[in-house]
């Protein structure tokens, strides 16, 4: 894992903290937890990504396949 990838996990979640916030002071609940569950999928997107990109990476040290 880069510090890339976890400068953009921190990041999402820094903007959907704010935003989560932002719309539960002005009583969109609802909407702040839509929010909220993108937030989750994106950082799962990433992480799936960086998962698949190390399992490349096992396989061609290994030469496996």
């Amino acid at each position: 894992m880069d510090l890339n990838m976890v400068l953009r996990i921190a990041g999402i979640g820094i903007f959907v903290g704010v935003l989560v916030t932002l719309l539960n002071e002005s009583g969109k609940r609802e909407i702040a937890q839509l929010v909220t569950v993108a937030g989750v999928v994106l950082v799962l997107f990433t992480v799936i990504q960086g998962i698949s990109q190390l399992f490349t990476l096992v396989k061609s040290v290994f030469q496996l396949y």
